[in-house]
């Protein structure tokens, strides 16, 4: 793969501050446009399909990939074009809206343990257990003293998800208020989008300030060796889906996945049932 990229730059070092307001939602690459990403997004998504079919046969560890940004952010695009390549039948996505009332009834994590993906499969969260920090926090759904302590909860869950052979990766699709403003005016311009409108999208915006801090805090909290964070530039779509799939890619191929040893004879299978027989016989 391209090694041009820095991709350590998008990640966050655990204890490090993010300051969001010194990171460039509108940065692309060197050497880089447009049309060079899409090459290259064809080639990591071939290569992400084989890591895929790889860590479906090993059966031995997981992947969850939380997305988190603002209202617009890019969340669903990013699942549709990055993860399109991948066999629907080892991936499961997972929206998490406002609670249910059973939901409620239970601690915060309760309906996040529910979603997270069993060995061999690959686990998408469309918003996540952050919300928990971020909302709650900025509309004071629950008094300080309780959202500050899930900073801890939530880190001692991803360790032991980690333990358990789960892979985190967790990416906030950083764009700037101009961006989101111009996302959401498109929004009502276009007939086909006006299903995805909620008059909550337009009076967030006015908390923009308040979930910037929100993040930063959640981003330098529960950024960790196990479970670290990305803020990924998501100005550009383009090259917001290029950055996600090198980082899926760079993290899956350290894992160094293996086909297991197969529970059969191949050897007797082959001798018992093929060698005594035409190709184009059938058995």
């Amino acid at each position: 793969m391209p090694d041009d990229l820095d991709l350590q730059r998008f990640r966050i070092a655990p204890g490090e501050a993010p300051r969001l307001a010194y990171r460039d939602p509108g940065a692309t690459g060197p050497n880089l446009d447009k049309h060079k990403a899409r090459a290259r997004l064809a080639d990591l998504g071939a290569r992400l399909r084989e890591l895929q079919y790889l860590l479906y046969a090993e059966q031995q560890r997981s992947l969850l990939v939380v997305l988190q940004a603002m209202d617009a952010g890019g969340k669903d695009g990013t699942i549709r074009h990055v993860f399109a390549c991948m066999n629907p039948q080892g991936v499961r996505v997972t929206p998490f809206r406002q609670p249910t009332a059973t939901e409620a009834a239970h601690d915060f994590l309760w309906r996040i343990h529910r979603a997270t993906p069993g060995r061999g499969e690959v686990a998408i969260f469309n918003r996540s257990h952050y919300e928990d920090v971020l909302i709650a926090r900025v509309h004071k759904l629950v008094p300080r003293k309780v959202w500050q302590r899930r900073y801890r909860h939530i880190n001692e869950f991803e360790s032991l998800l980690a333990d358990e052979g789960t892979v985190i990766l967790k990416f906030f699709l950083h764009i700037s208020a101009e961006e989101q403003w111009r996302r959401l005016r498109r929004r009502l311009d276009d007939p086909h989008r006006h299903w995805k409108i909620s008059e909550a999208d337009f009076s967030e915006h006015r908390y923009w300030d308040d979930y910037q801090q929100a993040y930063e805090d959640a981003l330098a909290k529960c950024s960790t060796e196990a479970a670290p964070w990305y803020v990924i530039p998501a100005n550009h779509k383009w090259y917001r889906n290029l950055v996600v799939s090198r980082i899926l890619v760079e993290h899956l191929e350290s894992l160094h996945l293996r086909f297991p040893e197969p529970r059969v004879d191949i050897a007797s299978l082959r001798k018992r049932y093929f060698n005594h027989r035409q190709e184009d016989e059938t058995p």
